[in-house]
């Protein structure tokens, strides 16, 4: 049995860690400058919020390479840095899981490419397989548990990575979700039913809905995905509210007690894994877990 299904089993709710970005922002993350280089330039703070969530009590952390694509580290020209960024990336967050010494699961993020794939675009579906298949490599060389495919509007490329993954590894649970931020769809004009049942069908452990405008979105994506697909692990893990521009930063507005009382209609709605996107900081987690299942730190391996 792997360290998921062990998980799931163990916990009724598993929760979930916050936004990376938000917090090297705070750490002093230039804008512009992709969070993925920091894992080799200032591994202490990508350390330092990973320790953060595991103090409020999350279960799956992320890897900090949402933008580690060759795809998107192209767009600095680092590109060649794909397998070392990735695999530095996950080798400090199992070390400091491990630091930790508690049940948690590490898991390798893949984020979009962002590029548009074919024919609206110039990536080819082959080509976006064998890149996410070389960010899967390293990320399971690094010492991942799963993968966690995420913040993808276009069901293909979604596939795509699923494909890339299991090239790497036939058996690593994959979670996979989509964000849903236009009229309930995603930009890509995907449904939460269409996408529940296609990831299903190509191999996901777990599915659902990231990112978007914010909590009350993500319970209508959690509520038609169980309509369709009522016995599948679902995923929610919404921004902080929507985001806004104030004087030139990015602001979410939702309270971490606004996220706690998400938390609870999610869990009532179906959602097994719960944690947050944009905006959400450790403060938000550690509201969320006591939320559904009391004190967050003892709850963890539970």
């Amino acid at each position: 049995m792997n360290k998921f299904q062990t998980l799931l089993e163990k916990s009724n709710v598993v929760i979930a860690d916050g936004a990376m970005g938000t917090m090297l922002q705070a750490a002093g993350l230039p804008a512009g400058e992709p969070p993925v280089v920091w894992n080799a330039e200032h591994p202490d703070r990508v350390r330092a919020v990973h320790r953060a969530y595991l103090d409020a009590g999350a279960q799956i952390l992320i890897t900090n390479t949402f933008v580690g694509s060759r795809f998107r580290l192209a767009k600095h020209n680092l590109q060649a840095r794909t397998h070392e960024l990735n695999r530095v990336g996950a080798q400090i967050l199992c070390d400091e899981i491990d630091r930790a010494g508690v049940d948690v699961i590490a898991a390798g993020d893949i984020g979009p490419s962002g590029e548009l794939l074919a024919p609206l675009g110039a990536l080819s579906f082959d080509d976006a397989v064998a890149g996410f298949a070389e960010q899967a490599r390293a990320l399971i060389e690094g010492g991942v548990a799963v993968i966690w495919t995420m913040t993808h509007s276009d069901l293909e490329e979604a596939r795509a990575v699923i494909e890339g993954v299991r090239r790497v590894s036939k058996d690593i649970p994959i979670l996979a979700s989509m964000t849903f931020d236009t009229r309930g769809r995603t930009m890509m004009g995907v449904k939460p039913e269409t996408a529940a049942r296609s990831l299903l069908e190509w191999g996901a452990a777990a599915i659902g809905g990231n990112c978007g405008s914010g909590p009350e979105e993500i319970l209508a994506v959690i509520q038609k995905m169980r309509a369709v697909a009522p016995n599948a692990i679902l995923i929610a893990k919404s921004n902080a509210g929507k985001p806004e521009i104030v004087d030139g930063k990015t602001i979410y507005r939702a309270t971490p007690e606004v996220m706690a009382q998400s938390a609870r209609e999610l869990r009532d709605a179906g959602a097994r894994i719960i944690g947050g996107c944009c905006g959400t900081t450790p403060a938000h987690i550690r509201a969320m877990a006591e939320a559904v299942r009391g004190s967050g730190r003892q709850a963890v391996g539970q």
